[in-house]
This record gives C-alpha cells, sequence and structure tokens, in this order.
C-alpha cells in the first residue's frame, strides 16, 4: 500500500467564505475542494500548504494555525494518507490558477449554504468545513 502525506489550507474572507478550488484530472469529474497538495522532499507541512496554495490559486499565504489532523485508506487504490489542515491568512497575490498539473480549473470564494450543494473531492470534509466556518 502507498502512503501519501500532504497539507490543506482553510483561508477565510471577511463574508464568512472559504476560498476553493474546482479540480480534476483529464477524463474525470471536476470536483470542489480546499487548496492542497502533497508534501515534497525537504519541506515542513506548513511549506508545503503555502506552496500549493500559492501554485492553486495565486495568493501569497501564512501559516495562522494548526486546524486538523486527516488520517485514513482508500482500500479500492491502495493509498494510505494523513492531511494536515492549516488555518492560512492571505498577504499578498492575486487570484489566478498557477498549477504546474494543470488539475484546478477554477478558485472561488464559497458560502457554507453554497458549499452543501458542491460535488466535493473529500464529501467527508464537509463537517470540518462547517464547523470551522460556524466559529468565525
Amino acid at each position: 500500500m502507498m502512503d501519501w502525506t500532504g497539507a490543506a489550507g482553510i483561508c477565510t474572507n471577511d463574508k464568512g467564505e472559504l476560498l476553493m478550488v474546482l479540480q480534476g484530472a483529464p477524463g474525470e469529474p471536476r470536483k470542489w475542494t480546499v487548496p492542497s497538495g502533497g508534501l515534497e522532499d525537504g519541506e515542513t507541512y506548513g511549506e508545503c500548504c503555502i506552496r500549493e496554495f500559492r501554485e492553486e490559486t495565486g495568493y501569497e499565504t501564512e501559516v495562522a494555525g494548526v486546524l486538523h489532523v486527516k488520517k485514513g485508506t482508500y482500500e479500492e487504490i491502495g493509498v494510505t494518507f494523513t492531511v494536515h489542515y492549516f488555518l492560512v491568512v492571505i498577504t499578498g497575490g492575486e487570484r489566478c490558477i498557477q498549477d504546474p498539473d494543470g488539475l484546478i480549473h477554477d478558485v472561488a470564494w464559497k458560502s457554507a449554504d453554497e458549499i452543501e450543494g458542491l460535488d466535493l473531492s473529500f464529501p467527508e470534509d464537509l463537517a470540518f468545513i462547517k464547523e470551522h466556518l460556524m466559529k468565525i
């Protein structure tokens, strides 16, 4: 079984909306998620989060705190995973897609109500995301 580790960024604006990306590989359905990706050699989880956020959204960010660690297994594809979720704040840049993998198709702010109706890449994250949005 392959082991995958990565990081994800949770960023909200002054309207209480969450920044999300629409992703999908060629031939696959496009689904919404928070900016995230795999850990590269020599990176900390926080550095991974900041890099992925910049690549997928165009925004420069800094980590403001650790929110959640998700671990699990996707038996059907033979992958165990660990994802570190960070609270991030935007410090610069502007919204644009610069994903070197070509998997990101849109970047948008989504309200809690909108998120409930989205086709999510990781539906198991919905409860965690809603809980976080209620705190702000």
